[in-house]
């Protein structure tokens, strides 16, 4: 809402580094229906890694966490939520389910961010669908145990007023077509966030927002590499640049930039990782031993050969098995049993 402000865009200068990670984002997008062309199978198989990936990376960062199986289980909708965690991250996959699958056809409104929001939370059990009834300080825990207040979100009476002119300025600036799709994106994000509009799961909805507006202008690598992943392997940043961001947002006086080329950064390294499996696998490019470490990355929870198999038919069973003992020597991976059937499990 106060990124979008005529007199704060027109002071927001776009510095040439920011002007090459959307260019270099732009000729990865390029690339994609090109990939979807030459290995479709190996494109479903790291969307289906990908979902699983960003629902547990995105509820961890909220700190809500279950085993990896379970969350497997329940990202496959093979089992039913057996706890308030579990039920969180049924709530996380439907939403992002709704969204690879129906992103076309999903307008973007008030009413669609309170329907997510809705969803979001249906097997919790917890308030969902509303703007929020009650202040939600953003704190920080001291290492001697205090608080410390990092942020005062919009107050509740405020919030409705404040979601609405996000969304209409939204639009303007998007009808408009002077302000990079990109950039757009990285801002409405921001005041979101700053906005804080639910009791819970702002975080949570911010990055399912952030998959969707990718996807409304084209930008598909959030279906096969989890943004949200990428974005727990940087937490710290994350929340740095989220907090340094947000400093004078209130009265316009905030500087967007420290976010904008994180949440771009995120974006690029996810299609670099794209780029890099997709290659690796589909391809045969790099070394044997490469690909097979690659798959094995890939891979949620345990594995056997015949699923490296399935993933990287030009190597050879023997160099998947040598692989493997390599891995096993050096501590990296444990063998849950013996003969043609056993199982791997990678060891954290």
């Amino acid at each position: 809402m106060k990124s979008f402000e005529n007199k704060y865009l027109k002071s927001l200068t776009i510095p040439n580094r920011l002007i090459t990670i959307i260019r270099q984002i732009g000729e990865y997008k390029g690339k994609q229906d090109l990939y979807k062309k030459q290995a479709p199978e190996m494109l479903e198989n790291l969307r289906h890694v990908a979902i699983i990936q960003s629902t547990e990376s995105s509820n961890r960062l909220e700190g809500i966490t279950a085993d990896i199986k379970r969350i497997k289980e329940i990202v496959e909708e093979k089992t039913k939520p057996a706890n308030r965690s579990e039920a969180e991250i049924a709530g996380y996959r439907d939403v992002l389910n709704t969204i690879h699958t129906n992103y076309e056809h999903i307008p973007f409104n008030k009413s669609v961010v309170l329907q997510f929001h809705r969803d979001l939370m249906k097997y919790a059990g917890k308030e969902g669908g509303r703007w929020k009834s009650a202040p939600n300080e953003i704190t920080e825990v001291l290492p001697d145990g205090t608080k410390k207040i990092r942020f005062v979100p919009v107050a509740p009476h405020l919030t409705p007023d404040y979601m609405q002119t996000l969304h209409e300025r939204y639009d303007s600036f998007e009808k408009e077509g002077d302000i990079d799709s990109l950039i757009l994106t990285t801002l409405y994000v921001l005041d979101f966030l700053c906005i804080h509009p639910f009791l819970d799961g702002n975080g949570r909805m911010a990055r399912l927002i952030t998959v969707l507006l990718l996807y409304r202008y084209g930008y598909e690598v959030g279906r096969y590499i989890s943004l949200e992943r990428v974005i727990e392997q940087t937490r710290e940043s994350y929340y740095e640049t989220l907090h340094t961001s947000s400093q004078g947002w209130h009265k316009g006086k905030h500087d967007a930039l420290p976010w904008t080329e994180y949440a771009l950064s995120t974006i690029l390294a996810a299609y670099k990782e794209f780029e890099a499996r997709f290659t690796r696998i589909s391809s045969g490019r790099g070394s044997k031993t490469d690909i097979v470490l690659n798959a094995i990355d890939s891979i949620i929870g345990d594995f056997a050969v015949s699923d490296l198999e399935k993933v990287c038919p030009d190597v050879s069973i023997d160099m998947i098995r040598h692989v493997l003992k390599k891995l096993k020597k050096e501590g990296k991976i444990n063998s849950l049993g013996q003969g043609r059937f056993a199982r791997w499990r990678k060891v954290k």
